[in-house]
């Protein structure tokens, strides 16, 4: 069958080759294991069991996680094997399973949290780049209880120019709103724990406060207040960007300031935001293979 899970739509049957993803049907990983820089109300204090899935449907040129992304790297993996990761991860005390970019393996992952829902304590965030289809997306009713997308941008140019897809927003958009549907706001546990709910990230780039604002404009105009919006200031330059005249640098304090006022006068009630320190390379894992 052809594959036309993601807006692409590239229609390679996947069985047989890859995808514009750069990967076939079976799932293909780069790291299973308890992770620890993400939102607080993820990570916690014990960690969050996060599977990063190789390949990717985006494929932005600033990815921190560009040899996976880009590069493929990982191993092949089972449906019955991620079933099992996702126990073994619960069972080292994982917060909950977080899985990292999983759009392209939408069918084998529904069919493996299927096979092990009924003895799972703990969550499930689809953390994704938000360039989704919602009628893909409505396959996961009732299996993932935390969304947790980019809105990466609103410019078709900046998408285009970014992560060769002027198309970005038209989805993303759309995308978000069917997350909303499924999970709603924010509900946490009696620890602070994320039980439930949708929690938007934008990662502001250097020289595009502009369109940073235009995103939070659309995100308090659609989105309900019990969402949560986690504004991300760790833009880190990697060496496939030191030639983009607008990349090859760090955000600037005035920048990320820029946007945070904006964040401020709209008034959102929940949410995160970072200091500039956590532009920081050190935060990316080693894609090793671990827990695999």
């Amino acid at each position: 069958m052809v594959c036309k899970i993601c807006p692409r739509q590239c229609g390679v049957d996947r069985n047989k080759g890859v995808g514009f993803c750069g990967q076939g049907e079976k799932p293909a990983a780069a790291r299973a294991a308890l992770h620890y820089y993400e939102e607080p109300v993820i990570s916690g204090c014990k960690g969050s069991g996060t599977i990063f899935f190789s390949g990717c449907s985006l494929k932005c040129c600033y990815c921190q996680n560009y040899p996976i992304s880009h590069g493929n790297a990982g191993k092949t993996i089972t449906v019955e094997r991620l079933s099992e990761i996702y126990l073994e991860l619960q069972d080292q005390g994982a917060h909950n399973i977080n899985l990292v970019n999983p759009t392209i393996f939408t069918q084998p992952i529904i069919e493996s949290i299927r096979d092990v829902k009924h003895r799972m304590k703990i969550p499930f965030i689809w953390n994704s780049s938000g360039y989704e289809l919602a009628e893909s997306l409505r396959m996961l009713e009732g299996l993932i209880e935390v969304f947790l997308p980019d809105l990466k941008y609103v410019s078709p140019k900046l998408s285009a120019l970014y992560s060769g897809a002027a198309d970005y927003f038209q989805y993303a958009s759309q995308a978000v709103l069917e997350m909303y549907r499924q999970a709603g706001g924010v509900r946490l546990n009696q620890d602070g724990m994320i039980e439930k709910g949708l929690i938007i990230r934008h990662l502001v780039l250097p020289n595009s406060t502009h369109d940073s604002i235009k995103v939070l404009q659309w995100i308090k105009d659609n989105i309900p207040e019990d969402a949560y919006i986690s504004l991300m200031s760790q833009y880190t330059p990697i060496p496939q960007t030191s030639g983009m005249k607008f990349l090859n640098r760090r955000l600037s304090r005035r920048e990320y300031h820029l946007v945070v006022q904006k964040l401020q006068e709209l008034d959102f009630k929940n949410g995160f935001i970072q200091s500039l320190e956590s532009a920081c390379p050190e935060y990316t894992p080693e894609f090793d293979l671990s827990g695999l």
